[in-house]
């Protein structure tokens, strides 16, 4: 190795793997249905995203870095909002939650049991409801 790598290190970056975070798109009213049935067998998250909001991609990031995939049993669920506004104002209306972007809602036995927005958005708390 030389002087110059020892001193200054190499100039090769290191990157760790990028965490592989299982979305499945919400793109379909339809979807909601099957949704519901889903959360009488495990809680299901969906994470409302607005993709021209700086604090929603913040938001989003900061919960896919939180995010621990091992022993998660919680179903994750994405939605765009801007692309499928119809989506989400079905939500708040069959879930029984107001509107907000970016927000987390979790469902268990076809009901809300906890929802956030902004800043209080936490994947560590969805251990709670595995």
């Amino acid at each position: 190795m030389s002087l110059l790598k020892k001193i200054f290190g190499s100039n090769e970056i290191s990157r760790a793997p990028k965490k592989i975070i299982p979305w499945n798109r919400l793109t379909s009213v339809n979807q909601l249905i099957e949704i519901e049935k889903e959360s009488f067998h495990q809680p299901i998250a969906i994470f409302k995203h607005s993709t021209r909001c700086g604090t929603s991609s913040m938001a989003l990031r900061q919960f896919e870095s939180q995010f621990e995939t091992d022993n998660m049993s919680v179903k994750l669920y994405f939605l765009d909002l801007l692309s499928f506004k119809d989506i989400s104002n079905e939500i708040a209306i069959r879930f029984q939650v107001f509107h907000e972007s970016p927000q987390l809602i979790v469902l268990k036995d076809g009901n809300t049991i906890h929802h956030s927005s902004h800043h209080q958005i936490d994947a560590g708390l969805l251990e709670q409801f595995s």
